[in-house]
């Protein structure tokens, strides 16, 4: 993962074996590795992430029982809180304590939305939504394929980012490499709940893969994306 670092994309040149974080860490860690190096979010804060993906990343056998009209609208899974992804999560954000994950598949194809709700209480003292948003714009000032949103639920309408000024939809980025960040705060509140919008099989999977390989051939990594 390219963005993960600022001394990631050398380690990606000089590197023989590389492999891509799930679709589900990419939005996580995107979110919470930034916060836990600049020293905002704690190391070993208990925190949750809620996600939605199109029904593409449930593989062949999915994609056909959702395309032959058989599938319910929507479906949360990982009861066994025991999910594969968790490992990676725990470790790339730097967190150092596995997150509750709450995964959930809808009936359309591709997209997804990863959120991170936050208490201020977690979070670095007098830390407010513009810390947030301002910390993490700057971890991917230059990015190339993630972009973070105007701040808050006004920023994201004034941006017409959000359908019918209320809601962020999933696949609106299907078929890119483009990740969004969005930062949704109530400083009088105290909480946050911070959003990545991403296509599962672009950013979340092949998007990056071939982003990896052009880093690794030492091409533009825009290159065929």
């Amino acid at each position: 993962m390219l963005e993960l670092s600022s001394d990631q994309r050398e380690k990606l040149q000089k590197s023989k074996r590389i492999s891509n974080p799930g679709c589900y860490p990419t939005g996580f860690i995107s979110i919470t590795r930034p916060l836990v190096d600049a020293g905002i979010l704690p190391v070993g804060t208990p925190i949750t992430v809620n996600a939605i993906s199109g029904y593409s990343g449930g593989g062949k056998g999915l994609i056909e029982i959702y395309e032959s009209g058989g599938a319910e609208p929507w479906g949360g899974y990982g009861y066994g809180l025991s999910h594969k992804h968790i490992a990676e999560m725990c470790k790339y954000s730097n967190i150092d304590c596995a997150p509750i994950f709450q995964p959930q598949v809808g009936s359309f194809a591709q997209g997804m939305v990863v959120s991170v709700p936050l208490h201020y209480s977690w979070l670095k003292k007098e830390t407010t939504g513009a810390d947030l948003h301002n910390t993490l714009s700057k971890h991917y000032q230059g990015s190339s394929f993630v972009k973070v949103m105007p701040l808050g639920e006004n920023g994201a309408k004034d941006a017409n980012l959000l359908e019918r000024d209320a809601f962020l939809r999933p696949d609106t980025l299907a078929d890119t490499n483009i990740m969004q960040l969005f930062v949704f705060h109530n400083d009088s509140a105290g909480q946050a709940v911070i959003c990545a919008r991403l296509d599962n099989l672009g950013k979340g999977a092949s998007g990056a893969a071939v982003q990896n390989m052009n880093i690794a051939l030492g091409l533009d990594e825009t290159v065929g994306l």
